[in-house]
């Protein structure tokens, strides 16, 4: 009697831990499921629509200068026509993420690529609240020591890259960057290579932008969650194959 009930015990032990062992199982690949999905890539250049983005500050409709056609987006500013900033900004909002695209533009114009914008109203521009990566024909500042913060692939009057890796204008080129505030860290690969690395917040970050153009901003480089902006300047530029994976 004494050992049927042992025998009992044990086996109702067993399915116990049994039971225990695949729920924790499904738990985990539930979980696993669900970060793979939250990491997935997405594609934000749709064929022949603006769907997901819009005109920065364009409530009423009037600004115009870009066009879509088999998802590459061109922005020309001889075509532009309304008041005020005319960069494209994504509808959603991005915190930490990676973003890959390519870009093209005509000769001595340039662009960027804006992460932290804010839309509020009492701000003009993109740029008064996000951090730029410069899009530029690098023939525009050549070697200049000077102005290798403006140049292609710049954290935008702040870091300058450690190799010019541009394509002359009118030729693609790719950027791959990676924007992360957990590990405070972001990184720009242009073409392949990994030029130009630099620290989103903390004393260091504090040190850059008091030495850079933006030292007066007071909303600059503040929200670690915001708009993803295209800018629009002077010129013809490209973009296509835009995709993003949020970390």
């Amino acid at each position: 009697m004494i050992r049927t009930t042992f025998y009992s015990v044990l086996s109702f032990i067993l399915f116990y831990q049994c039971q225990n062992a695949t729920s924790s199982k499904k738990s985990t690949s539930e979980d696993s499921s669900m970060k793979a999905e939250e990491q997935a890539w997405m594609d934000l250049s749709p064929k022949d629509s603006f769907d997901g983005w819009h005109i920065y500050q364009n409530e009423d409709g009037n600004k115009t200068g870009w066009t879509v056609n088999d998802g590459v987006f061109t922005y020309n500013s001889s075509e532009a026509t309304g008041d005020g900033n005319k960069s494209l900004l994504t509808n959603d909002t991005y915190g930490s993420f990676e973003i890959q695209f390519e870009w093209k533009l005509s000769p001595e114009s340039n662009s960027g690529f804006m992460w932290g914008v804010s839309e509020d109203l009492v701000y003009e521009h993109p740029f008064v609240t996000g951090p730029e990566i410069q899009i530029i024909d690098t023939q525009v500042y050549g070697d200049d020591p000077e102005h290798q913060v403006h140049t292609a692939g710049a954290l935008y009057d702040m870091v300058a890259p450690d190799h010019l890796m541009a394509k002359p204008a009118g030729e693609w080129n790719s950027y791959h960057i990676t924007i992360n505030h957990e590990t405070n860290l972001g990184t720009v690969v242009h073409n392949g290579m990994e030029i130009n690395r630099f620290p989103l917040h903390g004393p260091d970050w504090d040190s850059m932008v008091a030495n850079s153009k933006f030292a007066t901003m007071e909303g600059f480089g503040k929200y670690k969650e915001g708009h993803l902006s295209l800018q629009d300047h002077p010129g013809i530029i490209s973009f296509r194959n835009i995709k993003i994976r949020k970390l």
